[in-house]
């Protein structure tokens, strides 16, 4: 990672702003939360082929398990979000790490489905709360000229968390072979889930947040330990003056009714749905049984599936790169459209290639076509669409109401990833897989035009300066 990266946008004294040892250890232990987010929500994929029995699971009970975590994650992001703004991004990070300890340790033991959906809404609070608070932590804590890599490795650890999982449970499948092997998948995540609490116990909450509740003085003092001393004392004067203007109007729902506010909002929020409605979680939570309904066998299909973990991880490190040379709309835009037509692609071969040869035996050239076009649209998804919009949610909404309308976006989020994961066993039934991501691609192309006409371009622009701008954009 370079140290120094110039800008022609940046303002302030320094265009070449130097990330202090200090912001990569905040960095380092904040996204500890993506790695569980994504460890969470791709353990579930393998771990479903081996709870089946004991559980008793059918397509219902199935999508009731996997969609729990993300109806707990809904609340969780809309919950964590406002609190965030009142008691600080360190606390409520504390206890989202809390939550994933419980959640983690109560599933591992669940004997029943009651008891599996349960925790995997306790689970889902603390997932969906990093999703909404975390982004925007790093946001507060990093320089403007290299927020958009360094918010981005929240997508970073996602991925990774999710490639771990499939690892995992492809290896845990084969030490045990066994039905108890899903247990073993889902406890492994309570180690980085006690790191990640005592490393926040240790870290300041942002400046920007000190700032907001008068703690000036506590504010300059993070700001010293993330910048050198004259950039930390410009951005200090640069937060000051925003700040000195919202405290005239404290924060809230109401001010959602703001014109601008209100539309800067919407725009953020059916964002998130369209990212959604490309069906990326239907592929990450369901990657094995849908190669299974393809044509593969079990184990073909979880060894399968780690390869779209590895694509997650390259495609992401890639996107990471390519956000600081390409702005936001334009990655936003590429992934988009790259989603869509892998999506149309998957509904092609699904329609075209029958499940059987000639001769009665499995098509296995349907089911490496259907993984060729999951690979495709993962490229798309995770080399620049997700992490474009993390980016977008944690720096578009004005600081007044950042945790509030980041909040809401993540609920509506989860809320959208809810919908997908419990139809998508029965969709998958009823419409195979040629109608299911037929669907899918029909609104991927709606999201596109969206994003033609309203996504903003926010590259280069500190907070405050992203605030003025789309305020003026949008009055």
């Amino acid at each position: 990672m370079e140290n120094y990266i110039s800008t022609n946008t940046a303002s302030g004294p320094n265009s070449k702003t130097k990330i202090e040892p200090f912001t990569k250890l905040v960095v380092l232990f904040a996204t500890l939360g993506g790695l569980l987010f994504g460890y969470d929500t791709g353990v579930i994929a393998g771990a479903l082929l081996f709870m089946k029995t004991e559980l008793q699971l059918n397509s219902v009970t199935t999508g009731m398990i996997t969609s729990s975590l993300l109806f707990g994650a809904a609340f969780g992001a809309l919950a964590s979000g406002r609190i965030a703004d009142k008691i600080g991004r360190r606390k409520i990070i504390l206890l989202l790490a809390s939550a994933f300890i419980i959640g983690e340790v109560g599933s591992s033991l669940a004997t029943s489905v009651p008891q599996m959906v349960f925790f995997r809404i306790i689970l889902g609070l603390g997932v969906g709360g990093v999703a909404a608070v975390v982004p925007v932590y790093i946001a507060e804590m990093a320089p403007a000229n290299r927020r958009g890599q360094l918010v981005t490795l929240q997508e970073l650890m996602i991925v990774s968390g999710q490639l771990i999982a499939y690892i995992s449970n492809f290896t845990l499948h084969e030490i045990f072979g066994g039905e108890n092997s899903w247990r073993w998948m889902l406890i492994i995540a309570t180690l980085p889930a006690i790191i990640l609490w005592f490393g926040m116990l240790f870290m300041p909450d942002s400046p920007r947040w000190y700032a907001l509740n008068g703690k000036l003085a506590k504010a300059r003092e993070v700001l010293l330990k993330i910048r050198s001393e004259e950039d930390a004392q410009w951005e200090l004067l640069e937060i000051e003056e925003t700040v000195a203007d919202e405290k005239k109007c404290r924060g809230g729902i109401k001010d959602l009714a703001t014109p601008w506010i209100l539309k800067v909002f919407l725009i953020g929020v059916i964002f998130v749905m369209f990212q959604q409605l490309t069906g990326v979680n239907a592929i990450m939570y369901y990657a094995p049984t849908i190669l299974q309904s393809a044509g593969m066998s079990s184990d073909a299909a979880l060894f399968a599936t780690i390869a779209n973990g590895v694509i997650s991880v390259i495609m992401t490190l890639v996107g990471i790169w390519l956000l600081g040379f390409v702005g936001r709309r334009t990655m936003a835009l590429i992934g988009q459209i790259g989603c869509t037509i892998a999506l149309f692609f998957i509904a092609i071969v699904g329609f075209f290639i029958p499940e059987l040869t000639a001769s009665g035996d499995v098509n296995i050239m349907r089911s490496y076509l259907v993984l060729a076009g999951m690979l495709l649209f993962l490229c798309a998804q995770q080399g620049a669409l997700a992490p474009v919009m993390w980016l977008l949610v944690s720096e578009m909404f004005p600081m007044k109401v950042r945790g509030l309308c980041a909040g809401i976006a993540v609920f509506t989020l989860w809320c959208t990833n809810f919908s997908v994961a419990l139809i998508f066993p029965s969709l998958l039934d009823i419409a195979g897989i040629a109608g299911t991501y037929f669907i899918f691609a029909c609104i991927a192309t709606i999201g596109s035009l969206f994003m033609v006409r309203f996504v903003p371009e926010t590259k280069g622009r500190s907070l405050e300066q992203i605030e003025h701008y789309l305020k003026e954009k949008y009055q």
